[in-house]
């Protein structure tokens, strides 16, 4: 059975929505979770017929949002240090935190290490499409200063999620440019176009509208883009959801027609909402981490354990290395 490490104090609103959320996957899943954290804060949270289910590594230390990423390699008696550690020494599978994510990117690359022929781990996004599926987006924060090797990579491992844990046969790559041309883009997205002519699924550049159109499957990009991207939509869609509220205040007319739309109006809040996603895999790392929203509620944290499972269950990393090593041998 899989077991799934949860730091269960590095969200902003404390240990119950993250407890919450685990025991709302125990009631769909089967799973081993190993929340860890203030025992005493735990435990008041759970019903006593999950408490055989469940299983608490004892930490009073949290990583705060403050606190540099850095720091938190050193404070080897963190939440989030002793989850990683868990993974590390064959104890779980998979860590789950909606903590202090530069510090669980920082500790899930150093203590787990890198898989063979990855040169930096890209944390992964799923964006809503006009299809029925999402596109994945990486890499959306964990590094920005990417090299066009390193882009290359991201494709790679984008590629080999969509296909394994998304379940999508023979997935379209693209490199995310400002132009469809293969003359677009940056000296960085050029080198990166020439690593990646030829590869099974890569269709060359993309533009920003393809994420969301259903053309591309998977879209690799540096990760000071990516997360540029990534903020820009939510906000988009923040203030969009506003703005429809506001002119139904202001019109007798929009109110018939937004109870009309309000099974639509639902359904598109789902889409956008990040609670459904409920988390970004770390992906190119040993092991398996998901890095939460912050302010992750208990859906979010359930959703967070589904995609742990689906990573750890459909064994990506082991593609992932055979895809890069077909790369390289491409490249040379």
């Amino acid at each position: 059975m899989v077991k799934i490490a949860i730091d269960a104090m590095g969200g902003d609103f404390g240990p119950e929505p993250i407890v919450k959320g685990c025991i709302q996957a125990l009631k769909k899943k089967q799973f081993t979770p190993i929340l860890v954290g203030k025992k005493s804060e735990i435990l008041p949270l759970l019903p006593k017929r999950y408490r055989d289910k469940i299983s608490i590594v004892e930490c009073d230390d949290v990583i705060s949002m403050s606190d540099a990423a850095t720091d938190a390699v050193k404070r080897k008696e963190s939440t989030i240090y002793k989850a990683v550690d868990l993974v590390k020494n064959g104890e779980a599978d998979g860590v789950v935190s909606a903590g202090h994510s530069g510090a669980t990117m920082t500790l899930a690359t150093l203590r787990l290490g890198r898989l063979k022929g990855v040169s930096r781990p890209a944390l992964v996004t799923l964006m809503p499409t006009k299809s029925n599926r999402r596109s994945v987006v990486l890499d959306v924060g964990a590094n920005v200063d990417s090299k066009p090797e390193h882009l290359a990579e991201f494709a790679v491992m984008g590629g080999c999620y969509a296909e394994d844990v998304l379940g999508v046969d023979e997935p379209s790559i693209g490199l995310l440019a400002n132009g469809e041309e293969k003359s677009k883009g940056s000296e960085v997205t050029k080198a990166a176009f020439k690593l990646l002519d030829g590869y099974k699924g890569f269709i060359g550049n993309v533009e920003g509208g393809d994420i969301f159109n259903g053309s591309c499957d998977v879209i690799t990009c540096d990760g000071f883009v990516g997360n540029i991207m990534l903020k820009t939509s939510e906000g988009v869609a923040s203030t969009i959801s506003q703005l429809i509220k506001d002119y139904i205040r202001k019109s007798p007319v929009a109110i018939t027609g937004a109870l009309l739309m309000r099974k639509v109006f639902k359904l598109l809040k789902k889409e956008i909402d990040y609670a459904e996603v409920g988390g970004a895999p770390l992906i190119g790392i040993k092991g398996c981490a998901i890095v939460s929203h912050g302010k992750s509620n208990a859906r979010a944290i359930e959703n967070a354990i589904y995609q742990a499972i689906a990573y750890v269950d459909t064994g990506v990393n082991e593609h992932i290395i055979s895809r890069l090593k077909e790369l390289k041998e491409k490249e040379a």
